[in-house]
């Protein structure tokens, strides 16, 4: 609802909402050209490095190290468990380093790792690496989440977090190409075949912009990056997100995980992104590659380019589930329309035998699974937006105990030899997707039925409740009003 009294029409769409003042807006401007750039490059190489394994593995690879069995699902458990112990001293760093230090650091150094896998001779070599891979960019999501949190409403989050998502995408997508073109130009140049010179190119793109973040990342309100921000700009972002109910300051401690234990909502969010991570691992997996490896009409440079369709449209697909959430259908229904799609495939893939052409289509529809990621961490922090302190440590726990879940499910349901049907693994990941639609609305029909027109408290103190618009009832606590206009 507009301030004159209009309600605005689904399709008129704005960047700002109407509240923003034009130094807000300006601020706004300011902030989403230094971090959405870097965390979107960064998210980028992220996943050319952690997807250039199975790019790899359909290359050469496989041949070259004398792989015959399990060995690429058991990699990739690695780098999961890598990811998901990496991620547990963060959960009280967020809060006491600075993140336009902490984030880079982590960058150049998963950067290193990824660099030494071109000169793995053996599988415990490489598993070393991919659990190192994954132990430095551990706290990657969480933290760029952190930061969207920290600096944007409940109701901005989702649209921004979808630009930085298709790094994911774009990156898988990338990561296919270069190994195509690594394959067919660079194979047997100075001795190394083309799935080696792969680990270089990618490190050569990761470490640079590593040390990028360090000098744009803006940090926190709490411990801004004094190189891009002024006093001013901390004072108006602190201004505009207290004005709409939001703690900018606050250090975990020990009563954080208290607090955060006693709460239903964090629960149910934590089931949530469990069938989240376990409704989309067909993503990671590589079922697509291996699928069309097996068809062997396809050299190893055209399985990768073709591979590449797949995440192309995921693009697409993170764009609209995640503008639509924040400006038409808000998260319990975002979740919705994006795993409706990712079943249609599953379903296909679960019956199998069925027309190429099906099999197709449902490889096409795979990425639909993971576009709602930042709808789903948006929800999470638009719920914690009154401690800094719990909303970090929930945006890590929930993070990994959710993706702990993957580091064994993958073993049991997606082992290579299976493939490229995955008799077990469609099956369980359509079960995911299902109950993940219906738990999505189960938390929005609690949170509506929570409201009130009384005055709440929070662990802050006691603050006076204004119920916000009727579009953002579900993504956020109610809007809180401060002494200012």
């Amino acid at each position: 609802m507009s301030s004159s009294g209009k309600t605005r029409k689904w399709y008129q769409i704005r960047w700002f909402s109407e509240e923003d003042t034009p130094e807000e807006r300006k601020l706004i401007l300011k902030l989403d050209l230094l971090i959405i750039p870097y965390v979107f490059l960064a998210y980028w190489v992220k996943y050319i490095d952690q997807t250039n394994l199975n790019n790899g593995y359909v290359a050469g690879l496989k041949e070259d190290l004398g792989f015959h069995g399990n060995e690429l699902v058991r990699l990739q458990t690695m780098y999961i468990l890598g990811a998901v112990l990496g991620q547990i001293p963060f959960l009280f760093l967020f809060t006491r380093v600075p993140m336009f230090w902490l984030v880079p650091a982590l960058d150049i150094v998963w950067g290193v790792f990824t660099l030494l896998q071109y000169r793995v001779n053996s599988f415990a070599e490489l598993a070393a690496y991919r659990f190192l891979v994954g132990w430095f960019e551990a706290a990657f999501f969480p933290a760029i989440h952190f930061i969207f949190g920290s600096w944007y409403r409940g109701d901005e989050i989702a649209r921004r977090g979808g630009l930085f998502y298709v790094g994911l995408t774009l990156g898988t997508l990338t990561a296919g190409l270069i190994q195509a073109g690594a394959s067919s130009r660079l194979d047997g140049i100075d001795g190394l075949k083309g799935w080696r010179w792969m680990y270089i190119i990618c490190a050569l793109i990761t470490i640079p912009i590593g040390l990028l973040g360090a000098f744009i990342l803006p940090g926190t309100p709490d411990k801004p990056n004094r190189l891009v921000l002024t006093e001013q700009d901390v004072k108006i972002a602190s201004f505009r997100l207290e004005r709409a109910g939001h703690v900018v300051k606050g250090k975990v401690r020990l009563q954080t995980f208290v607090s955060l234990a006693k709460s239903p909502q964090i629960w149910s969010l934590l089931l949530l992104d469990i069938f989240f991570w376990n409704g989309s691992i067909n993503t990671s997996t590589g079922g697509y590659l291996l699928w069309l490896k097996s068809l062997k009409r396809y050299s190893n440079s055209r399985v990768n380019e073709l591979g590449a369709m797949s995440p192309a449209l995921g693009i697409v697909y993170t764009l609209f589930i995640c503008f639509a959430s924040d400006l038409v259908l808000g998260p319990a229904w975002a979740i919705t329309v994006s795993h409706i799609w990712n079943i249609f495939g599953l379903i296909i893939l679960v019956i199998w035998n069925v027309s190429e052409s099906a099999l197709w289509f449902a490889f096409m529809t795979t990425y639909s699974a993971v576009a709602m990621s930042s709808v789903l961490y948006g929800w999470i922090n638009s719920q914690l937006k009154y401690s800094p302190a719990e909303r970090s440590v929930a945006l890590l726990l929930t993070n990994t105990l959710a993706q702990s879940t993957t580091a064994w499910t993958p073993l049991l349901v997606f082992k290579t030899v299976e493939a490229p049907r995955f008799a077990k693994g469609y099956p369980f990941v359509l079960a995911n997707a299902v109950c993940l639609i219906i738990l999505a609305h189960g938390i929005a029909a609690y949170l509506r039925e929570r409201r009130s027109p009384v005055t709440e408290d929070s662990e802050n103190g006691s603050m006076p409740v204004i119920r916000g618009r009727e579009k953002s009832d579900e993504k956020s606590l109610p809007i809180v009003t401060t002494g200012h206009a």
